[in-house]
């Protein structure tokens, strides 16, 4: 048995080990071939440069493509935001009939294959005769991105003092005023956060954005793009190493800022539960 129980453990730490290295291998060639002096994307490196990020800052295709991606995030995560913030609302605050099949229905977009929402969403909108532009990126981008909102803003929901809303009632505060000078105070944190995250899912994403865009391309498509031209592939390296240590950056203060509103409020910073309730 204890032979047995050492073989499963190093059995996991193996599993897990190689998991690791081939998820983060590709990741971590992103900045070694970004800041490699040769044009030619394979081994060895031949020296030290930045001349592929100064490349950059010379394409105007490029900077179109950046400031496409940030219209799209900012709206996308202002809108995902303002309707995670009423559905979290809802469904902790409120019973109402049919609520887990409503809530469901929200939170389907998580474990559906986005090829299928894009493909869909390019049928829904051809029948329906509206063009192909940055807001029908926006809209699909706002689909993937609401179950998220709901997810982090339901645990700041969670841990809200009922008491303090009738308090505020009893004072004579209209249920707006409540709700925006004590609710919103106490959940900034995790509006924060669900601006964060969804904005940086919604600058990443490149399935939907593929399918959906019209002439406006994003980032990502963007990079797609180049792909196909050899010459290029080193700047598209740099870019994908700037996207990438953004991306990281933006997903840790959004966690942070999630795990800062669960902790004032006295939560498992690990835990959505509540939403399914």
């Amino acid at each position: 048995m204890r032979f047995m129980r050492i073989f499963s453990q190093n059995w996991l730490l193996i599993y897990a080990s190689l998991y690791v290295f081939f998820l983060y291998a590709p990741v971590v060639l992103l900045p070694l071939f970004a800041f490699n002096a040769s044009s030619i994307i394979a081994f060895p490196l031949t020296g030290f440069t930045t001349e592929w990020f100064s490349v950059l800052l010379e394409t105007k295709a490029l900077h179109r493509a950046v400031q496409n991606s940030l219209v799209v995030g900012l709206i996308t995560a202002v809108i995902s935001t303002i309707l995670g913030t009423c559905a979290a609302r809802a469904m902790i605050r409120f019973g109402f009939p049919f609520k887990r099949g409503i809530v469901g229905f929200i939170m389907l977009p998580l474990v559906l294959p986005e090829i299928i929402v894009a493909v869909a969403l390019l049928v829904l909108l051809m029948q329906l005769g509206f063009p192909l532009s940055i807001w029908s990126v926006i809209g699909g981008h706002v689909l993937i991105c609401v179950p998220f909102s709901v997810a982090i803003l339901s645990s700041a929901f969670q841990g809200l003092d009922r008491n303090l809303e009738e308090a505020s009632m009893d004072l004579g505060e209209t249920g707006w005023g409540t709700f925006w000078r004590i609710i919103i105070p106490l959940i900034l944190p995790g509006v924060i956060s669900s601006l964060l995250i969804t904005f940086t899912i919604s600058l990443d994403e490149f399935i939907i954005a593929f399918f959906l865009t019209g002439t406006e391309v994003t980032l990502p498509v963007y990079i797609w793009s180049q792909l196909r031209f050899p010459a290029k592939l080193p700047s598209v390296m740099a870019l994908g190493t700037i996207l990438l240590a953004m991306s990281v950056l933006l997903l840790i203060l959004g966690e942070w800022f999630r795990r800062r509103s669960a902790k004032r409020q006295g939560l498992d910073a690990s835990s959505t539960r509540g939403f399914m309730q």
